[in-house]
């Protein structure tokens, strides 16, 4: 695939991750859940990616790849350190310490990532005892400065969790997220579970951040119109793989692959004006342990063919835009509908 990379913080290539499925007293292997299956891309600095997708894509097991919560089955996943392009791969625990001061994750729940039993300082200062970062009161003070920076004060250091709000719980945790002062930031479904107007919150927060302090981001989300607001491009994701990659308002005016065309007709319209024809997806997402034959999306795309069903689509250059990439044998004669 014809890739434009500009000033890489991040390239993975041909990530692989299999859950095994265990039967018996023995817990023989019988079968594998083929999460993740073969999925590339690059991450310039100062950028914003959106990986997209419904539940069962395997968008948030790469995510946990990256940041090396699951290890990963194959591939490489290059990443820039002050000592030069490591591959997380091939690190073990003790050689992935450094790096992950400079890789954080948010998750999307801050109910459950949050220690209840735990004040917000001490929550937000642990990553600080981990890496043995200052003394207490630098510790103290880098706190209360990402307290202030978050929006919630210095006030907040001897309150416990759930004396806050969803958006402010999920505050705290961007603040955590950034106590060490990384690079890039995955950032795992981080609105999905507050209100629309909270969620709109938290994105000016991460966009207002990012222009702070240089950050990259990882942003998996299920909702486009999410992605849309914080993403530089978009990969979609289906069934473990990527069917398509692309500028953000090139996914929006110009889609390629049909199961962006149908996500992008499950959000709501702006406007009620104009028509146009809903794509309704039927069925569900396959499942990983028994992907079907061909393209994986086939059983559930109105426009399958005979050859859908019997090759594999490679993701590979569309047009004359490098940055944007289709796996669909298909994409040169359909027109598919954009996001009116």
């Amino acid at each position: 695939m014809a890739k434009e990379i500009q000033n890489p913080l991040l390239q993975v290539e041909d990530l692989k991750h299999y859950f095994p499925i265990k039967k018996g007293f023995r817990q023989k292997v019988v079968a594998y859940v083929k999460a993740v299956d073969g999925v590339s891309f690059y991450v310039n600095k100062g950028e914003t990616i959106g990986l997209v997708g419904e539940s069962g894509s395997g968008k948030t097991t790469v995510g946990r790849c990256i940041t090396r919560l699951y290890a990963p089955t194959s591939g490489s996943i290059k990443f820039e350190t002050a000592d030069g392009i490591a591959d997380l791969v091939g690190l073990n625990k003790k050689e992935m310490k450094p790096i992950r001061r400079d890789i954080q994750m948010l998750f999307q729940d801050p109910n459950s990532s949050l220690d209840a039993r735990m004040r917000v300082g001490e929550i937000v200062a642990e990553p600080l005892q981990i890496h043995g970062i200052g003394s207490k009161h630098e510790q103290q003070e880098r706190v209360e400065e990402l307290l202030e920076k978050v929006g919630l004060g210095a006030d907040a250091v001897s309150r416990f969790p759930h004396q806050f709000s969803g958006g402010q719980r999920q505050r705290i945790g961007v603040a955590r997220a950034l106590c060490l002062e990384p690079k890039l930031v995955i950032c795992d479904e981080p609105v999905s579970a507050l209100d629309v107007s909270v969620q709109a919150q938290v994105l000016n927060l991460l966009i207002d951040l990012q222009g702070d302090l240089g950050l990259t981001y990882v942003f998996i989300a299920h909702d486009l119109s999410v992605v849309e607001y914080i993403s530089d491009r978009i990969m979609v994701m289906y069934l473990g793989r990527i069917v398509e990659s692309a500028e953000t308002s090139k996914i929006f005016n110009r889609p390629i692959h049909p199961y962006t065309e149908a996500l992008l007709n499950a959000i709501p319209r702006r406007s009620a004006s104009g028509h146009r024809e809903r794509t309704i997806l039927y069925g569900e997402v396959p499942s990983p342990v028994n992907p079907p034959p061909g393209c994986v999306f086939h059983p559930r795309c109105k426009y399958v063919q005979e050859v859908c069903k019997a090759e594999i689509p490679l993701l590979g250059p569309y047009g004359s835009d490098p940055q944007t990439a289709v796996a669909c044998h298909r994409a040169d004669e359909l027109d598919l509908q954009p996001f009116l």
